[in-house]
């Protein structure tokens, strides 16, 4: 509130807007630090302003003043506990229940993988669309040649499952796979639903230099980290004809190959980065090899 957006507000608007979060609810902190109630209403026009320029419904979006820290040390109720609890109604009433896409072929991005002795290796992650269960034979695509294994286990939050489904955080049990077979960036997925690829055609936004991006341009063979579910991978690009370079900020199609396959299809977003730093945001538009 003392401050108004931050750069890093930016950001974070611009990746919601970009990973195609649907909805969003401000709270505006650290209102006990501001007497002016004028202040504050200039910092909602300009949190307001912000949404709208990145495409969000700035009008509509509920905007909760309040104090964290009022909330933490239990003073000042109106700014603190009360705020909170009028930042989680209007999360229940303004944010849409996520539909689970439940009836597209299983799919989970591997985040984690472990070694349990006596049982085998376990994989975890959130499964982003379909059913797995346990007995059901997956693919392991991405990264390294594709193989084949069976789910012997499904765990979630110590709990032993029948199965696991769209927006569950699961562990899954793999038949005979050893731990150095599997790595974070991968993708458990039913088999033949999806396959690995190098080459594709991209859409992709370059952030500008107040949103945390670049300062200079780049030139085809810019070399950064592509940022596909939960892995970096370099990747190679290349303008089209007539582009010389890309400043921040602009709108860009490019051609990128990748140094290692990864499981995508059409309409996969991924982060440009350098460094792990954020640099832009884009979306395979059309797989070419």
């Amino acid at each position: 509130a003392a401050d108004g957006p931050m750069p890093q507000t930016r950001e974070h608007i611009l990746l919601a807007r970009q990973v195609g979060v649907p909805a969003l609810v401000v709270f505006m902190n650290k209102v006990d630090m501001v007497d002016d109630p004028e202040l504050l209403d200039l910092v909602e026009m300009e949190v307001r302003e912000l949404l709208s320029s990145y495409q969000f419904p700035g009008d509509d979006i509920p905007i909760i003043k309040g104090s964290a820290l009022c909330a933490l040390e239990d003073r000042d109720p109106e700014k603190g506990r009360n705020a909170i609890l009028e930042l989680m109604k209007a999360v229940d009433e303004y944010i849409p229940q996520p539909e689970r896409p439940i009836d597209r072929p299983f799919l989970m991005p591997i985040e984690d993988v472990f070694s349990i002795s006596g049982r085998g290796t376990v994989v975890t992650g959130r499964v982003e669309r379909g059913i797995v269960k346990v007995g059901e034979e997956v693919e392991i695509v991405g990264i390294k040649p594709t193989v084949k294994t069976v789910v012997t286990g499904v765990e979630m939050f110590r709990k032993l499952l029948d199965q696991g489904q769209a927006g569950d955080n699961i562990g899954a049990l793999l038949r005979g796979t050893k731990r150095e077979d599997v790595e974070r960036g991968q993708v458990l997925a039913k088999p033949g639903s999806i396959t690995p690829h190098t080459k594709f055609k991209a859409e992709a936004y370059i952030l500008t230099k107040e949103e945390g991006g670049r300062h200079t341009p780049f030139f085809t063979n810019y070399r950064p980290q592509f940022y596909f579910r939960t892995t970096d991978v370099t990747g190679v690009v290349e303008l089209p004809e007539g582009t010389e370079m890309v400043m921040p900020g602009d709108n860009v199609s490019m051609d990128v190959t990748l140094i290692a396959p990864i499981a995508m299809d059409d309409g996969l977003r991924f982060a440009i980065r350098e460094g792990g730093r954020t640099v832009g945001a884009g979306v395979v538009a059309k797989i070419t090899a």
